[in-house]
């Protein structure tokens, strides 16, 4: 049986109900969905698509960096919107995290978020 661990990080927000930051099992690290919110005061940075993509995307950051691995060990991306219309918008900032590394992806319209969000990220890292 392959041990399982959290992995935690004041770098990024706590989690907002029962569930880890991250698990690691092995060399699979699963980050839980991230929203862009600021990891010191638990709020959205703020109401825009943009503002939040960033920050969802650096708090996905941070874990993927807290179980000792980087952006370019990525393998797989899910992203949630509550608007299909930002889609774009969200795919530039998006593009300046992952730098040329493409990992596998799949991006869904979904009717609402925690928090009110408009997004949210979950990844899965092999390192």
């Amino acid at each position: 049986i392959m041990a399982v661990q959290p992995i935690e990080t004041n770098q990024a927000p706590a989690a907002i109900g029962p569930y880890s930051q991250g698990i690691s099992a092995g060399a699979w690290h699963f980050v839980s969905g991230q929203l862009g919110m600021d990891p010191e005061t638990g709020e959205l940075v703020s109401e825009d698509v943009a503002g939040q993509a960033q920050q969802a995307l650096e708090n996905l950051k941070h874990i993927v960096e807290a179980a000792g691995c980087s952006l370019s060990q990525v393998v797989a991306v899910d992203v949630f919107l509550t608007d299909m219309g930002n889609f774009l918008e969200f795919n530039g900032i998006y593009e300046a995290f992952f730098a040329g590394h493409k990992p596998a992806r799949a991006v869904v319209e979904v009717s609402a978020l925690p928090k009110g969000g408009c997004v949210e990220v979950k990844c899965i890292v092999n390192g």
